[in-house]
């Protein structure tokens, strides 16, 4: 699968290591990171890598994504 991330007017396809986003509560506190890769997504949660859960890209987005509510912007 090709996984392309658009960043104001760049565009970069993700190569093997993908892109991590640290993800923080609203007080700032780390909750973990997510890891989107060309095959699956990873959450570490913590701040360590040590607990690690990995879904295949193709089943989050049916599994999950496409089950979700459209919302209007």
């Amino acid at each position: 699968m090709r996984v392309f991330i658009d960043v104001g007017d760049s565009q970069a396809e993700l190569g093997n290591n993908g892109v991590v986003l640290h993800i923080h509560d609203n007080a700032g506190v780390k909750v973990g990171r997510l890891r989107i890769g060309r095959a699956t997504v990873e959450w570490m949660r913590g701040r360590s890598s040590v607990r690690t859960r990995s879904i295949r890209l193709e089943d989050l987005i049916a599994d999950v994504l496409d089950q979700a509510p459209f919302t209007r912007r």
